[in-house]
């Protein structure tokens, strides 16, 4: 009986030293910036969008930032230090419903940073949506200042072996200036490639009432934008529509909704160009990248040449709006540019 105590109390002790090490590891390692900033030497591997931009809002260096969709993941940050002079970090959702924007911009203003930029790229299919709607759970408590539940961080397998004994044995740490850039190399940024894979959306009989996304757009910025600027006067909002294929605004006009998609790009506008620390641009009226489907490599997600075009832009002032009467200009500019593309003719060729 003694020997078998012995064995239990031998065998318990080993389990907890194993894990103590483990979470020990995780601690010193800390793959997820939890607790500190990255180790000098080590090969981090960062691909995780929902568990590590909180962590890097909360320890990296920086002082702006740059958020949004999968429309953002192709920007480098070393443009913004060039052209803008800031150091900018990219925290961005591929999908990103308002609601996640929200979230990170808790850690991020929370944070101790001085905040110079927020670059945000607003997407409206998105701010249609519920004020709490994500695109994915989060895993919340990397998003809390709770400790007893990180846990679920420190005695985490994946957490061990992806990203501490993984990169030590393959080590190629992330770019930060670049990460979570487009899987597509160029060679998927054309015509053929994006026309072959378009699936047009289905047709809708009856059309949208031009007000119809006014109010969840409107209770999405309440909730989720506006407390931001307000609450940060000395930081700069650079928001900016992205700009999306001709095929997008195939779809729009095959759902019947072209009217209030309009209504609520000039809604976003108007209620934003009331604060004082924020900048608009629209890039959805640039008819050289919007109508060259060699840009793209589906029908919205655009080259980072177009990136970097974005952030000249930022830099020197060009696509910006500053009024509703050049919002109403932009927008009339982008019917336009609809009204004149020719789709039977995109849509007679054989890709």
């Amino acid at each position: 009986m003694d020997r078998f105590k012995k064995w239990v109390i031998s065998t318990i002790s080993v389990i907890l030293i194993l894990f103590a090490l483990a979470g020990a590891l995780v601690v010193f390692v800390d793959p997820f910036f939890q607790y500190h900033a990255p180790l000098e030497n080590f090969p981090y591997l960062v691909d995780n969008q929902l568990s590590q931009n909180p962590g890097m809002a909360k320890h990296m260096e920086y002082d702006s930032v740059i958020l949004g969709s999968s429309m953002t993941v192709n920007f480098n940050t070393h443009w913004f230090a060039e052209l803008l002079g800031v150091s900018a970090l990219k925290l961005n959702y591929s999908g990103a419903y308002p609601k996640d924007q929200a979230n990170i911009m808790d850690i991020i203003f929370d944070s101790g940073h001085d905040v110079r930029a927020v670059f945000l790229g607003v997407d409206v299919t998105t701010y249609t949506g519920g004020v709490e709607e994500t695109k994915y759970p989060i895993p919340a408590y990397l998003y809390d200042d709770n400790y007893l539940n990180d846990v679920q961080y420190l005695w985490n397998k994946d957490v061990v072996l992806n990203y501490i004994l993984r990169p030590l044995a393959d080590p190629d740490k992330t770019d930060l200036a670049t990460v979570y850039q487009s899987w597509w190399t160029d060679e998927y940024y054309n015509i053929q490639w994006v026309m072959h894979n378009y699936v047009p959306a289905e047709p809708v009989a009856e059309e949208a009432a031009p007000e119809a996304y006014i109010e969840n757009t409107d209770r999405n910025l309440r909730t989720n934008l506006c407390p931001y600027i307000e609450q940060n006067p000395d930081t700069t909002f650079y928001i900016f529509f992205p700009p999306y294929s001709i095929l997008y605004w195939n779809d729009v006009i095959r759902e019947n909704h072209l009217e209030a998609t309009m209504a609520e790009y000039a809604h976003i506008a108007e209620t934003l160009l009331a604060y004082d620390n924020v900048r608009i641009f629209y890039f959805p009226n640039q008819e050289e990248i919007v109508t060259d489907l060699n840009n793209y490599a589906d029908y919205t997600h655009y080259h980072r040449d177009i990136n970097r075009y974005m952030t000249e832009c930022f830099a020197d002032g060009a696509c910006e709006i500053t009024s509703m009467e050049a919002m109403t200009q932009a927008l009339r500019e982008t019917r336009d540019m609809i009204d004149r593309f020719d789709f039977e003719t995109l849509f007679s060729v054989e890709y």
